[in-house]
């Protein structure tokens, strides 16, 4: 008798323990839906104002601004909103009782709150209204050569293609005037950007964003260092190539350090234009075609994996194409896709023009498109609708930029004639100078100036002396003559302005991106790394599917690891590239090095 009154008292204490459990749940999930519902709406109201922003810029329009600047304070009115924290923060004293996918959403509420906190309502609007300006200043930037106005892409193509030493300077030293204008905007955003977060309880902005990653700044910035370290050897090869190869063309003699004008990218982020494979530069076949069939090609590669086609509101309402010499009001010509109300309208903003560039650029953009598309689903809420972290959605885009250029793909598109042969090892040599050197520049230079900006207070008078700094510490990179105070070079790179505090989700990307493809290559295609084909695999898009549907509803670390039975590691891509370091190594025989030979990864 007396085990089964005790057997009934613990199953009442267990009933009553679940009913609880569920009353809690309960609670929460009539929070978060009504949070959910109302996040989406004032989410869309704010990029229909940012889109408007950076689509159409009309010298002297105040309304557009004001507008997108409205609907950016209801946003940060309501994200910041002093009950949603309170709320957010009880609930999480009891995250025992709550369900994984609850916790995911109130720590993501509070984070977006840091953002914009109620307790700096001020300071808040003062940053809007500083991002807004700056955003107007960098867009509307008229850009000059000898007083004739060019847009971003003519000083792209000029520095692609120019030879003579002093036209190029003028080129460069165009691109760089930019940086004048927003030095001032740069400083005070610095200190709106800090002051904004720090009232709930970060360091500074930098650490802020890095917290996403569930990281310390201090620890991202050993990631990113260690990032450098992994492939510092071979990126010191490419430097001494390039220093020989550069020289050679433009009839110097050989530089200790490069010269940044000497290079194809305004930045130096991306040196691949320094080599022309024959048979690989798809500049003249797609010629033969229009911007609109490398786009709608674009996507046709993703519905031969079995995604959908795009909803017709992609194509009526992006901003795909370069604007008309009359237009009459300018736009953002930044490669960009827009996920707009977290749901079914998806956006780009891209300038096409049918050459390499934009081939591989459209493919990338609408990898970002569909992993939208693909975890605006029922079983991820709004709020955790994102990449499993910021550098899975970057990888994902440049998985499909690194497979548009491989000649069994370029075969079935018929961009390339079937058996052409093409030199294997330049082929490796120009996606390292785009991969490879992406690595010290995006780890090394842009985390670390930002990290010094924000989370060391940079003062003012020593932007432009710590960005060359870090361009000679991690590139082997120099100004072309001293820059001084007066120049901002480092605001001239949009994201500093626009996309703050978040660059090292392009390095880590790159790492993703090559441990992606040797798991496709090796595992679901059993071709080689350096030549596949992904057209037309379901396989495939099974694969890609299995990792963009969750969105952020699982942790990237686990979700890495049941994808590709991995850790994160930079071991696929060094692999990859093997074959090229033996060939440098011949090459820089007999050449004299600049670059220690080991990175030192201290401060």
């Amino acid at each position: 008798m007396k085990t089964i009154k005790y057997f009934l008292l613990i199953t009442l204490l267990t009933l009553m323990a679940c009913s609880k459990k569920s009353d809690i749940q309960n609670e929460v999930q009539s929070f978060l839906d009504e949070y959910n519902k109302q996040y989406q709406k004032l989410y869309y109201e704010w990029n229909k104002g940012e889109w408007a922003l950076n689509t159409k810029i009309v010298e002297g329009d105040t309304v557009t601004s004001k507008l997108a600047r409205d609907a950016q304070e209801e946003y940060a009115k309501f994200t910041g909103s002093r009950e949603n924290i309170e709320k957010a923060t009880k609930y999480l004293l009891q995250k025992d009782e709550l369900t994984d996918i609850q916790v995911k959403q109130l720590k993501r509420i509070l984070y977006l709150a840091a953002n914009n906190p109620e307790t700096a309502s001020e300071i808040v609007k003062e940053k809007i209204k500083a991002d807004t300006k700056q955003t107007e200043l960098l867009y509307g930037f008229d850009f000059k050569i000898d007083g004739k106005s060019v847009t971003p892409n003519e000083i792209d193509d000029l520095l692609n293609t120019l030879t003579d030493y002093d036209e190029r300077l003028k080129v460069w030293e165009a691109s760089k005037e930019v940086g004048v204008v927003l030095k001032d905007g740069l400083e005070n955003l610095r200190n709106l950007r800090n002051k904004s977060v720090q009232a709930l309880g970060y360091d500074d902005f930098f650490a802020y964003h890095v917290s996403d990653y569930g990281m310390t700044g201090d620890e991202m910035l050993k990631l990113c260092r260690d990032m450098v370290r992994d492939i510092w050897p071979l990126y010191r090869e490419l430097h001494t190539w390039a220093r020989y190869t550069l020289a050679e063309k433009y009839g110097e003699q050989v530089p200790d350090m490069i010269p940044a004008h000497f290079l194809p990218n305004r930045w130096g982020q991306d040196w691949s234009g320094i080599v022309d494979v024959e048979g690989l530069n798809l500049d003249e076949k797609l010629k033969e075609h229009s911007a609109e069939w490398i786009v709608k090609k674009s996507e046709d590669f993703y519905v031969s994996l079995g995604f959908e086609n795009l909803p017709q509101t992609f194509w009526e309402r992006s901003s795909l194409y370069p604007l008309p010499p009359d237009a009459g009001y300018k736009k953002n010509n930044h490669a960009s896709a827009w996920h707009m109300d977290l749901d079914r309208d998806v956006r780009s903003l891209m300038s096409v023009e049918p050459n390499t560039r934009w081939w591989s650029t459209s493919l990338h953009e609408l990898g970002h498109i569909y992993y939208f598309l693909s975890y605006s689903n029922p079983e991820v809420p709004y709020l955790l609708r994102e990449g499993a972290n910021r550098g899975y959605h970057e990888a994902l885009g440049s998985l499909i930029g690194l497979a548009s250029l491989q000649q069994p793909f370029l075969e079935q598109m018929e961009l390339m004639p079937e058996d052409v042969q093409i030199d294997k090892i330049k082929v490796l040599l120009k996606e390292a100078l785009e991969y490879i050197v992406f690595i010290p520049w995006s780890a090394g230079v842009m985390t670390e100036f930002e990290y010094e900006l924000y989370s060391k207070n940079l003062p003012k008078d020593q932007f432009n002396s710590k960005w060359w700094e870090l361009k000679y510490k991690y590139q082997g990179i120099e100004p072309p003559y001293d820059r001084g105070e007066e120049y901002c070079d480092a605001a001239s790179k949009t994201h500093i302005n626009n996309d703050p505090a978040q660059y090292y989700d392009y390095a880590i990307s790159y790492v993703l991106l090559f441990q992606f493809h040797d798991y496709i290559a090796k595992q679901i295609l059993h071709q080689d790394p350096h030549a596949t084909n992904y057209y037309g695999s379901k396989e495939v898009g099974d694969f890609l599917k299995k990792i963009m549907q969750p969105g952020a509803s699982i942790d990237w670390r686990e979700l890495l690891m049941t994808s590709i039975g991995s850790n994160m590691s930079a071991k696929p891509m060094l692999e990859y590239f093997s074959p090229l370091m033996d060939y440098l190594k011949k090459v820089n025989r007999d050449r004299f090095y600049t670059l220690p030979e080991e990175f030192d990864s201290s401060e």
